[in-house]
């Protein structure tokens, strides 16, 4: 369940290479082979050491398995398992290995959400009330500087309301229970969000008498705000979540193995697990599972490395795939704009989990620029991406025309092991 966790932020890489290499790297991969017609292939070299990278996180036990796929012009270029899929039954992961995605759900969430946008039945400038009625009466928590607790608490009307925008954007003010300050976790936590039996327009109704962390508008914060952009698609289709998603984005896909609710032997048999001592994870996974009835668009799906591939190769493509369109030119470039940069007035604290360099679409990071860290981190201008608290992982890169994808299932090594995954996916695409 996506409300215990939260993706890692971007991690210090100059201790894992040089200065010199790691500026070469960003900067081949941002501006292009000179004189090149076509992007740099992938060396050998540099995929074999993508190899023996997690071949040793799995020999030394710091990780169950994994499973990694990078396409390049529509085409795999390298595709490996390694591992088991669960190391209690020793049976190996395969690409067919299903994966709980937590947080990477949220860009599926989205696409759905702007499909009803291109039809004109939804709009970023919408109220959040137009569609759950109870946002209406939502209140603001303020603290006077320097306070941080509930003695000092005064709840205010917010200075204007909630948007669907805010809800793609993560601007709304709703977090998670374990961010922000302790009078938002406590006042999180003492609503018992997930007692009891709930579906996403019960859950939403929860979320509305909770107070917002912030204005609406002020601030990206991480939390349940595409949760209640499920519910809102499902009030505007006239359909659950899933099944909107599934006759949309799933079945034309082909993404036969992408879900909400794992139901056969079959197919529990196909998910990967954490190791034993990945207890936070493992905690969360049993939360979920014990909530076959909400179909969370934070956090909720599960997949295999090929659906998603389809999925990812759809954006690269700009919201088309296998001769069909799923967004327009018009609505992919509105999901895949920074909307938190200069000038949109949303500011950034700790949590800002699109990392150094990076803006924030419309349920996806977006790279804006190389960032304040010195050197840069490996990666593109443009390039979209997205990750979990279990450690799923996932980067589109038009400049290079290339999907890179992993899967993994780890709360306690993720935020070591993807930095370093990207940075050996970017370092085989650079001069070897």
């Amino acid at each position: 369940m996506s409300r215990r966790f939260h993706p890692s932020v971007v991690s210090t890489l100059t201790r894992l290479l040089g200065a010199a290499v790691l500026s070469a790297v960003f900067f081949a991969s941002a501006t292009g082979p000179t004189g090149a017609s076509q992007p740099p292939a992938p060396s050998p070299q540099g995929l074999e050491r993508i190899t023996a990278f997690f071949d040793n996180e799995v020999a030394t036990g710091r990780l169950p398995g994994a499973v990694v796929l990078i396409q390049q012009h529509g085409k795999q270029v390298y595709l490996k398992c390694f591992g088991d899929s669960d190391v209690r039954t020793k049976v190996p992961m395969t690409p067919d290995t299903i994966f709980a995605l937590h947080s990477m759900t949220k860009p599926v969430t989205s696409v759905a959400a702007m499909m009803l946008v291109d039809e004109g039945k939804l709009s970023p400038k919408d109220p959040l009330s137009k569609y759950i009625p109870a946002f209406a009466d939502v209140k603001v928590g303020i603290e006077p500087p320097g306070q941080n607790g509930m003695a000092t608490l005064e709840l205010v009307p917010p200075n204007r309301p909630v948007t669907i925008e805010d809800l793609m954007r993560q601007t709304s003010g709703i977090t998670y229970e374990y961010i922000g300050a302790d009078w938002v976790q406590h006042i999180y936590r003492q609503a018992h969000l997930f007692d009891g039996k709930f579906d996403n327009k019960e859950f939403a109704e929860r979320i509305a008498k909770l107070p917002l962390s912030r204005q609406p508008g002020t601030l990206w914060r991480y939390g349940h705000s595409t949760d209640v952009l499920g519910a809102v698609i499902e009030i505007v289709s006239g359909k659950s979540l899933y099944a909107f998603e599934k006759e949309r984005i799933f079945d034309p896909l082909h993404m036969t193995s992408t879900k909400y609710v794992i139901t056969t032997d079959q197919e529990r048999a196909r998910m990967a697990r954490p190791l034993p001592t990945d207890q936070i994870l493992l905690d969360g996974e049993r939360d979920r599972l014990a909530h076959p009835e909400w179909e969370s668009g934070g956090g909720g799906l599960s997949s295999t490395v090929l659906d998603y591939a389809r999925f990812a190769q759809m954006l690269l493509n700009g919201g088309e795939y296998d001769g069909k369109r799923y967004l327009s030119p018009a609505a992919f470039k509105d999901m895949t704009t920074d909307h938190v940069g200069p000038g949109s007035g949303v500011g950034r604290d700790y949590w800002y989990f699109p990392g150094d360099g990076f803006g924030y679409g419309y349920g996806i990071g977006v790279r804006t620029d190389p960032g304040n860290a010195r050197p840069p981190p490996p990666g593109s201008i443009g390039e979209l991406k997205w990750d979990s608290g279990s450690g799923t992982y996932f980067g589109v890169d038009p400049k290079l025309d290339m999907v890179y994808i992993l899967l993994e299932q780890t709360q306690n090594e993720r935020g070591r092991i993807t930095p370093a995954f990207k940075k050996l996916v970017y370092d085989a695409f650079g001069a070897d």
